[in-house]
């Protein structure tokens, strides 16, 4: 019938009421959503907007007299997705409908302000075709839906809701529209799901019904609705979830016309069961998995595997298995042969122990006279709820060289593991006895909260240690960034350290371990700015633009560990000339993984679908990585002494090319006199002589 321009899953599609129109939404060439309808009497396709803007999400009024959409115009700097540039931008979007016959008013056509006569307006409805009044007549028959194509966009008129990010649209009875939408800020990644809206055509009103809703839908009259709560981070075992909060998702069963109460309509299934034959799971699943390969890796011959021999060649083994996790090893044997990055699979139904939570303080420890040591303390950043160390927080003044010598009073020596006596505390408050003498003189009392993880305050640590490391090598003269990944995290560090070093004159780029994302042009365009000119104000420093760039040269520490994003970035930063590449060569995983379906006990397995060739029409990276320009080790023993050879290699080349090609500065030229002075041998200018 139709084709996605992209091939994307196509799931933005609605009936109308009398089943002869399919209104769905489709890609343009210009990544652009545009709404159509699909005739089934005449098996012809109609685009219904005009591809200017992102159009979504449509559904057809009760009556069919309308069809309901949302539409965004700031949608086109987050086309795609693939883009860190996407994550720059928060789309809102707009509800619209579209009136489908020419010989009916717009439904928010002015309103007249003269008093109806007894018997008009909201009186007058028809019992059981919508207001909420209604509810319990008998449905009439769907009436047949009519679209005159003619001039229908000048039919199109927006909803008087204000600019959101919505989400999910649906329809319910005559005139009633409802829509989710997320939070400020609530974009890609982001939990806590979104309010559930209900707009009233006929009376010009919004309600809000409920908020931290996932996803909902409506009965087929529209009268009631199936609430997922819970947000969309919510899923199994809640591992971020608060002690005693219920497991995962919540569904309710509610009415539509009023705002959603606090228990109400909850469904209980903590108790639902199903009974499985785990062997007969298996073999399916095992084929499913090449099923997926075929159908979704972006090379139709598998890198030359073939697919037939390979599936018969494993099977013999699955009536050999003993676990769910024996399937997940064969899956992973058996892939392997397509040799490719980011070709994996887990999960499914393997049992799993409950987790007794831990007790971390933040700190390194010594043995020392028989007691611990605080060797170091990972202070954190204690405005940071996510970074807040123990042992830092106001009024403790613990120091590196105190002695831990108990917990919430049991004695601690060099004889105990402290974590025994740390377990389950996270969270909790914690009585602490620490002094600087380890026979406890002087020591005093203090109470902490540990964490669960220490891994956030090491690392801050780290990239801490190597700003001051490069400030310090350098001068002053370098920024230090470092980019985790290329995904969110990786945008956040790099928005907040690179523009706050703006006024250095090179800039280091730390990308090892980068563990990848999205692609990282957002980065590569920002490291590229360069100078356009000065501005010279009556007071003050002169300053530049753009102002918000390091103008000096830029090198990028690398290494093996670095991939996928991790991958595209070094070539791109290599590709434009933008720097020097400083470390090991990358991973080499550049064929991108993208949605497939979920196997049958909730496993997954990927099937990489769209690979990098460079614009010279090569495939590139993929099982090869990005060279640097400067191969460096990181020698064990200069690593031991306290030595990071790639980072201090880094500063140098960068201090050598700033050298080679200092920063321009800026050199006010003297200020303009547009003044004239007109000289004349005698008389005035212009006189007539004698």
């Amino acid at each position: 019938m139709d084709t996605d321009y992209f091939h994307e899953l196509q799931r933005d599609y609605n009936w109308s009421g009398d089943s002869k129109w399919l209104a769905f939404s489709r890609t343009l060439p210009n990544r652009m959503h545009a709404i159509f309808v699909y005739s089934l009497e005449d098996g012809k396709t109609h685009q219904i907007t005009d591809g200017m803007s992102d159009a979504r999400r449509p559904a057809f009024d009760h009556d069919g007299q309308y069809l309901y959409f949302t539409a965004s115009t700031n949608f086109g700097p987050t086309s795609s997705g693939l883009d860190m540039t996407s994550d720059e931008h928060e789309v809102t979007s707009t509800v619209y409908l579209a009136v489908l016959p020419n010989n009916i008013p717009s439904p928010l056509a002015p309103e007249s302000d003269e008093e109806k006569a007894p018997g008009e307006g909201a009186a007058a409805e028809t019992p059981g075709r919508g207001g909420r009044g209604g509810g319990v007549a008998p449905e009439a028959p769907p009436k047949p839906v009519r679209i005159d194509f003619d001039k229908i966009e000048q039919r199109i008129v927006a909803l008087p809701l204000p600019a959101r990010n919505y989400g999910a649209l649906a329809t319910g009875r005559t005139g009633i529209v409802f829509v989710t939408e997320a939070a400020a800020g609530g974009g890609r990644g982001a939990g806590g799901g979104s309010s559930l809206v209900r707009f009233d055509l006929k009376l010009r009103k919004t309600e809000t019904l409920g908020t931290g809703i996932a996803s909902f839908d409506l009965s087929a009259n529209g009268d009631k609705m199936l609430l997922r709560m819970g947000g969309a981070g919510a899923g199994r075992g809640g591992r971020g979830a608060a002690a005693g909060a219920p497991a995962g998702p919540q569904f309710v069963i509610v009415a539509s016309a009023t705002p959603v109460k606090a228990g109400e309509g909850a469904l209980k299934l903590n108790d639902v069961e199903a009974l499985v034959d785990p062997v007969a799971e298996w073999k399916q699943m095992y084929r499913e998995v090449w099923r997926i390969e075929r159908s979704y890796f972006y090379d139709p011959n598998l890198h030359g595997v073939n697919v037939a021999d390979q599936e018969k060649a494993y099977e013999k083994y699955l009536d050999s298995l003993s676990s769910r996790a024996d399937l997940n090893y064969i899956f992973h044997d058996m892939l392997s042969e397509m040799t490719v990055g980011h070709l994996r699979g887990g999960g499914g139904n393997i049992p799993t122990a409950h987790p007794i939570p831990g007790g971390m303080l933040g700190a390194d420890y010594e043995i020392a006279n028989d007691h611990y040591r605080f060797r170091r303390i990972y202070t954190g950043e204690n405005w940071n709820p996510e970074l807040q160390g123990p042992l830092s927080a106001p009024g403790l003044n613990v120091s590196a060289g105190e002695y831990l010598l108990s917990v919430n009073g049991e004695e601690l020596t060099a004889k105990e593991d402290v974590q025994k006596l740390l377990e389950n505390t996270s969270g909790k408050h914690v009585v602490l006895r620490v002094g600087a003498d380890p026979t406890g003189a002087g020591a005093r009392e203090i109470t902490v909260v540990p964490v669960a993880n220490e891994l956030q305050l090491r690392h801050q640590a780290w990239v801490e240690d190597n700003r001051r490391l490069v400030d310090k090598l350098s001068g002053g003269k370098l920024a230090y960034v470092y980019m985790p990944d290329t995904g969110q995290g990786g945008l956040t560090s790099f928005t907040r350290y690179y523009f706050a070093q703006t006024d250095k004159q090179g800039l280091v780029l730390d990308e090892r371990f980068n563990s990848g994302g999205q692609v990282a042009d957002y980065v590569i365009e920002v490291l590229n700015r360069q100078l356009l000119g000065w501005w010279s104000p009556r007071y003050g420093a002169i300053y530049r633009s753009p102002a918000a760039a390091i103008l000096g040269p830029k090198v990028m520490v690398i290494n093996e560990m670095a991939g996928s994003g991790g991958d595209a970035m070094p070539w791109m930063f290599h590709a434009t000339k933008t720097g020097t590449l400083v470390g090991k060569r990358t991973w080499g995983g550049l064929v991108g993984i993208g949605t497939y379906p979920t196997l049958m006990d909730g496993g997954t397995v990927t099937a990489p679908d769209f690979g990098f060739f460079n614009p010279n029409n090569q495939w590139d990276v993929e099982n090869k990585g990005v060279t640097p320009d400067v191969e460096v080790e990181m020698d064990p023993k200069a690593v031991a002494e306290g030595h990071d050879p790639q980072l201090e290699r880094a500063v140098a080349v960068a201090l050598q090319e700033l050298k080679n090609h200092p920063v321009p500065e800026p050199h006010r030229p003297d200020f303009p006199n547009y003044q004239r002075t007109v000289r004349t041998s005698t008389g005035a200018a212009g006189g007539g002589g004698n």
